[in-house]
């Protein structure tokens, strides 16, 4: 991989600007404001894949946003790499609190980057971290170093939950022919620890309504007279845990794996500070399941949040009403081997059959996902570990994620692959929220790291002579 790295060295400054023109695309999936914007986007990184000579090049219209492909093939006896990603990014809101215009990046030195980190909405989710791909791969092409056959499929709705991706995926399974997915969608500890992500929880989401009164009611008239739907619903959400932080919905843990004991050493290992974390959020103490650590509740371990709730008069000044309606809106993370929507559902009838007197309950179930896990003895892991160890000259730790990626067992499910999760970016780099940035350092050594993968890849699937 020498000549792909002095390529990479000599042509930083163009990857960094053609980075800079994609981000400054406002490729905004969730508001039809912006859908020439997500077109556009998908017009660039499709001329992006021609440039670095990608063949069969296409973009697949769908019901929603573009899907764009292109592949690489160099022999039918080679492994195949499929790589995945997304071009889509979330709303920018809101925009009195970025500190600059967040479709024009800037480069800014912080105490976390100290060479300097790219702010930009999509800067690290996911434009910068999958246009590494594109850049690493053109390196490989470029000094005829690409050891293996490669595909790219690089999507527009991520960040509003993939509807088409399923649909283009069942229909495309022969095109989509490969031994492994690659993904940089995901974080590292930090810039000294690299980290491979080896399981994600999965996601069941809700939304619901509980309904008093047929209309808004004077509260001095009928106060202490009809159930308040906003009591009603605080006091059912407060059921939805106990004392111990554990959740009460009957069959909520059934089918839950419970990881061994070295399991759970091997995660330790990890770097983890109690008092930095508590210092980072503001907080005197954290919470959760008792019996389980802090990192152990967040990534191994299944939770219920509220994520939004509402309700009567929240305008200026007073307004003394009993609302009609109250609602909320919850999520719940999953674990192995946890099922979106018999968790949903055991939800609904727990939550139906908990309410008081006086109202009526509605659950909406919106989409969800399934949990997934990466084998530490698979070829994919093994590769991804060994790549890590040639550009960092560290060994990278298995961390289990708390977010959720439901594509990646849509992925196991359909095509039959696992997924490696190879992300450069940091919990500090403020994905989703105002000032999002990525590291310098970061976009480099993920370009520098990623041609390794494809090496150590081929060479554990070569066939003993």
């Amino acid at each position: 991989m020498n000549q792909s790295h002095k390529f990479i060295e000599t042509n930083m400054p163009r990857f960094m600007e053609e980075l800079f023109g994609l981000l400054r695309i406002p490729s905004v999936s969730a508001d039809l404001e912006y859908k020439h914007d997500v077109k556009h986007c998908a017009q660039i990184v499709s001329s992006h894949l021609v440039q670095i000579g990608l063949t069969n090049v296409e973009i697949f219209e769908t019901a929603g946003h573009p899907i764009v492909y292109g592949e690489k093939i160099i022999s039918d006896d080679l492994p195949t790499i499929l790589v995945y990603g997304h071009y889509d990014v979330q709303p920018a809101d809101p925009l009195s609190l970025w500190d600059t215009n967040p479709f024009e990046p800037i480069v800014k030195k912080t105490e976390v980057h100290p060479e300097g980190a790219i702010f930009a909405r999509g800067a690290c989710d996911d434009k910068g971290q999958f246009f590494m791909h594109v850049k690493a791969v053109e390196a490989m092409l470029a000094s005829e170093e690409l050891p293996c056959n490669v595909k790219f499929m690089i999507e527009g709705e991520e960040e509003i939950g993939s509807s088409n991706l399923g649909i283009f995926v069942k229909s495309h399974k022969s095109k989509l022919k490969a031994d492994v997915i690659l993904v940089s969608d995901t974080g590292m500890l930090a810039n000294d620890v690299p980290s491979v992500t080896t399981g994600l929880r999965g996601l069941s989401y809700v939304e619901v309504e509980v309904t008093g009164p047929n209309r808004d009611l004077h509260s001095g008239l009928y106060g202490g007279c009809v159930q308040n739907p906003i009591h009603a619903l605080s006091e059912m959400i407060t059921r939805l845990h106990d004392e111990n932080g554990k959740i009460t919905i009957p069959g909520f843990y059934d089918s839950v794996v419970e990881l061994s004991f070295d399991d759970r050493e091997e995660m330790a290992k990890a770097p983890f500070s109690e008092a930095s974390y508590k210092k980072a959020l503001d907080i005197t103490e954290t919470y959760g399941e008792v019996g389980y650590t802090t990192p152990e509740r967040g990534a191994i371990r299944p939770t219920l949040d509220v994520n939004g709730i509402w309700g009567g008069y929240i305008g200026e000044g007073a307004k003394t009403v009993i609302p009609s309606k109250a609602n909320a809106k919850i999520s719940m993370r999953l674990v192995p081997n946890q099922m979106p929507e018999e968790i949903s559902n055991l939800f609904q009838s727990f939550f139906e059959s908990i309410a008081p007197k006086g109202v009526t309950v509605k659950v909406h179930l919106h989409h969800g996902g399934e949990p997934s896990v990466t084998p530490l003895d698979s070829k994919g892991y093994l590769a991804a570990k060994l790549a890590y160890k040639q550009t960092f000259g560290k060994e990278a730790i298995p961390v289990r994620s708390g977010g959720s990626i439901p594509i990646v067992a849509m992925f196991e499910k359909e095509l039959g692959l696992k997924t490696v999760l190879m992300g450069f970016g940091l919990d500090s780099d403020a994905i989703h929220s105002p000032n999002e940035h990525y590291g310098i350092f970061n976009f480099r050594k993920g370009i520098e790291t990623i041609p390794y993968f494809y090496k150590y890849f081929v060479e554990l699937n070569q066939k003993p002579q």
